[in-house]
């Protein structure tokens, strides 16, 4: 597993007694949701010391700032430093097994689903799965090349412009003219761009049609004359990317009233998209699964939760990552299988090809 290069520079050595007694009070606290007690961690840490020396041996750890004592209770929980430490050194991950996956396989897929039906099933899926937040992203634009284009006049000032992929997907853009063009010129167009840019993606193409069109006398200006405005509107910049959201309601169930607040702030940032956009597409930029728990993502809303998240993509290319959102208490050795099984069989299904949103 990938993991964010900034946390955990420094992770503290322990014994192997300490790291099994850490390794039992993570586990049975994540199991439990309750403070472990050194007198119920000396019976099940499996460990041939008296109940002096696991009181020590915590406080240790707590020293090292792993483990913490409520106000309220004599026990101990995980702090984000203890359970980032239980995650990168002490968990030990399974394959998802057969069922779960071919679960995967068989809901995922949809016949004559489109590319964003897809998404949202893989969202939808993530949060039945795990019982918390589902979340995939959107991209704004197409990565896979340009195989066709053609042009439907609409009316006086408008155009549809029909963009026909290399991976199947289609995209329809209504272009807004300044002047009317007639169908041959339509027709100029759409054989002058297929003959050019066939086989590049969008961006290489929006970079090369500016480019034509800042060169006095360029072949694309003398080619198509009054046309260039739809070679421009064509392959202008389309909207951002955007997120798909299931299952926020998973979250409320076992809430404390001090954590509505925090809650709260989370919802809302669920309907404004904007950074939790920013942080997975941080997270699609990397290879495997990256974690973040708690305060460890610089984003104050998912103080409490952490965010387990995978990139997936078609033909090679990066479009995306998909990601489960919950409590820190978390089954982190059921979640991230199911994380990585779901952007693999996502990937999957984007390769075989898919019709576009």
């Amino acid at each position: 597993m990938q993991y964010d290069p900034r946390v955990m520079p420094n992770t503290p050595q322990l014994d192997s007694r300490a790291r099994q007694l850490l390794r039992t009070l993570i586990a049975q606290y994540l199991e439990e949701g309750q403070p472990v007690g050194s007198r119920t961690l000396s019976k099940s840490a499996g460990l041939d010391v008296s109940p002096a020396t696991v009181r020590n041996i915590m406080a240790d750890l707590e020293d090292l700032g792993l483990i913490a004592s409520p106000h309220t209770s004599a026990g101990r929980v995980p702090t984000v430093r203890g359970l980032r430490l239980f995650v990168d050194s002490l968990l030990e991950l399974k394959p998802l097994p057969r069922g779960a996956v071919m679960q995967i396989q068989r809901e995922l897929p949809r016949e004559s689903a489109t590319a964003r039906d897809l998404l949202s099933n893989a969202s939808s899926l993530l949060s039945a799965m795990t019982h918390f937040v589902g979340v995939v992203t959107v991209p704004g634009t197409v990565d896979a090349p340009l195989k066709q284009i053609e042009f439907v006049s609409l009316d006086a000032a408008r155009v549809l412009a029909i963009l026909v992929f290399a991976d199947g997907q289609v995209q329809n853009r209504v272009l807004n003219l300044r002047q009317r063009l007639d169908a041959r010129a339509l027709e100029q167009a759409a054989n002058f761009l297929n003959a050019h840019y066939a086989g590049l993606r969008l961006e290489e193409i929006r970079a090369r049609v500016l480019a034509e069109l800042r060169a006095a006398g360029s072949e694309l200006n003398r080619l198509l004359d009054s046309a260039v405005e739809v070679a421009a509107e064509t392959f202008a910049p389309r909207p951002e990317p955007d997120m798909l959201v299931s299952g926020q309601t998973n979250l409320m169930e076992g809430e404390e009233a001090s954590r509505i607040d925090r809650l709260r702030e989370l919802f809302e940032a669920f309907q404004r998209k904007r950074e939790l956009l920013a942080l997975l597409e941080g997270c699609a930029r990397a290879p495997g699964v990256r974690l973040f728990i708690g305060e460890e993502s610089g984003f104050a809303p998912l103080e409490g939760y952490s965010l387990v998240s995978a990139p997936y993509g078609n033909e090679g290319h990066v479009l995306g990552a998909i990601g489960v959102i919950g409590p820190t208490r978390m089954a982190y050795d059921r979640v991230i299988p199911v994380v990585q099984a779901t952007a693999r069989l996502l990937t999957d299904a984007l390769n075989r090809g898919t019709p576009a949103a």
